[in-house]
C-alpha cells in the first residue's frame, strides 16, 4: 500500500495535491497497488478530486481549537505533533510500503512519530530549510548547484531525486509531447494561468495588461481553478472581450499549452509543464518559495521573470509583452534554452520506483 499525506485549501492552493495525484496515477498504473490519501478537511480543499480519481480518502478533522500558529504550520491548522499523532492513528493496521509526504509544514518532528508505522518515507519538497527523517526526497526544481541544497537536512542513506528530469507531469503532457507543434516565435495565442487559487488575482492584472496592449488579433485563453475566489469577475471580464476565452478547472491543460505561443503565469509545477512542452513564459512569482527557482530559471534563459507579484504592475506586463511580440528571435531562443533542461520523455521517477522495488526483492 502507498499512502499520501497532502492537503489543499484556500491558503495552500491546489499544487501540492495535484502533483501527488499525478504521482499516484502513475504508481497505480505501474504497480497496481492500493493507494490511500490522508488529507485534512480544510476550507477550499479539493479533497473531492481524490475520490473522483478512484482513491480511498482518510479525512483528518477540521481543527477544533483556534490555536495561534505561525509560518507553514498554519497550513496544517494544528500543531505538527497533533497532525502526526492523528495520522499515526489512521496508519495503524495498514501495511504501508511508502508514505509520501508533500507539505511545507512537515519535518522530522512529524516523521519521527509516524516512522514505526511505515516501511519507507518519501518527501516531496523544494524549500531545503528543515531536517527530514526520510528515505527518498524528491525536488523537481532547477537550482544552480542544487545537489548541495539538502546537505545536512536528510540522513546519509536518503536517495535524492533532484531536478526537472524528475518533474511530476500528468499523462496528458507526455501525450501532448508526442504531437508538440513547432513554434516560429510569432505570438498569436497566449495562455494565462496562475494556479488553482491565485489569491492576489494576478490573472486580472494580466488580462488588463492584454487589454491595454490593444492586440485583439491575439487569442487569450484564461484558466482558473475552482477555488479561485475571483472566478466570476474574471469570467465576466472575458465575456466583454471577443479574444479572451475563459476556462475553469480544466482537464486539458497540456492541450491549451500546446496551442499557446506564450504563457503568463506563476512559478511552481506549471514551470516544468511549460518547459516540457517548450512554451515560453512571462513569470510572476506568487509565493516566496517560487522566487529562487524563478531567478535560477531566468539565469538559465528558460523564462522571462518579471518579479514578485506585489512588485509587478499591469504596465510592466504590457511592456514586456510588447517586446516579446516584436522579437520573435528572442522567443525562439527561450524555447531553444528549454531543450537544455533534458526533461526525460520516459518518466524517470516511475522507473526509479520500479528499480527500487527490484533491488529490495533481490
Amino acid at each position: 500500500m502507498i499512502v499520501f499525506r497532502v492537503d489543499s485549501s484556500e491558503l495552500i492552493g491546489s499544487g501540492h495535491l495535484m502533483r501527488c495525484l499525478t504521482l499516484a496515477g502513475q504508481l497505480k498504473k505501474e504497480k497496481q497497488e492500493e493507494i490511500v490519501f490522508i488529507s485534512r478537511d480544510l476550507a477550499g480543499s479539493l479533497n473531492h478530486l481524490i475520490e473522483k480519481n478512484g482513491y480511498r480518502l482518510l479525512l483528518l478533522p477540521s481543527a477544533a481549537s483556534k490555536e495561534e500558529l505561525t509560518g507553514y504550520e498554519q497550513w496544517l491548522t494544528v500543531r505538527q505533533a497533533v497532525d502526526a499523532d492523528q495520522t499515526r492513528q489512521l496508519l495503524q493496521g495498514l501495511a504501508v510500503e511508502y508514505l509520501i509526504i508533500d507539505s511545507y509544514a512537515i519535518d522530522e518532528t512529524w516523521e519521527n512519530i509516524v516512522r514505526p508505522y511505515v516501511d519507507e518515507i518519501m518527501v516531496i519538497d523544494d524549500l531545503a530549510n528543515r531536517k527530514h527523517n526520510c528515505d527518498i526526497l524528491l525536488d523537481q526544481n532547477y537550482y544552480c548547484e542544487g545537489e548541495y541544497r539538502y546537505t545536512g537536512f536528510v540522513p546519509p542513506h536518503c536517495k535524492l531525486l533532484l531536478g526537472p528530469q524528475y518533474a511530476l507531469l500528468r499523462e496528458e503532457f507526455y501525450e501532448a509531447r508526442k504531437k508538440m507543434r513547432t513554434r516560429d516565435g510569432t505570438i498569436k495565442n497566449i495562455l494565462v494561468f496562475f494556479g488553482g487559487s491565485d489569491l492576489t488575482n494576478e490573472t486580472m492584472k494580466a488580462l488588463q495588461a492584454m487589454e491595454a496592449l490593444q492586440r485583439t488579433d491575439i487569442q487569450v485563453n484564461v484558466v482558473v481553478g475552482a477555488s479561485n475566489k475571483n472566478k466570476e469577475s474574471i469570467e465576466a471580464y472575458c465575456l466583454q472581450h471577443d479574444n479572451m476565452h475563459y476556462f475553469c478547472q480544466v482537464s486539458n491543460m497540456a492541450e491549451l499549452m500546446n496551442e499557446a505561443d506564450l504563457a503568463i503565469g506563476a512559478g511552481g509545477t506549471a514551470t516544468w509543464e511549460r518547459c516540457f512542452l517548450r512554451l515560453p513564459a512571462l513569470v510572476i512569482t506568487i509565493a516566496e518559495n517560487q522566487v529562487e527557482i524563478a531567478k535560477n530559471c531566468k539565469r538559465r534563459g528558460v523564462i522571462e521573470y518579471l518579479g514578485q507579484n506585489e512588485m509587478v504592475t499591469c504596465k510592466m506586463i504590457e511592456d514586456n509583452l510588447r517586446i516579446l511580440i516584436q522579437d520573435c528571435a528572442h522567443v525562439k531562443k527561450i524555447e531553444k534554452n528549454m531543450e537544455s533542461l533534458l526533461m526525460n520523455e520516459n518518466q524517470p521517477i516511475f522507473l526509479f520506483f520500479n528499480r527500487r522495488r527490484h533491488e529490495k526483492n533481490i
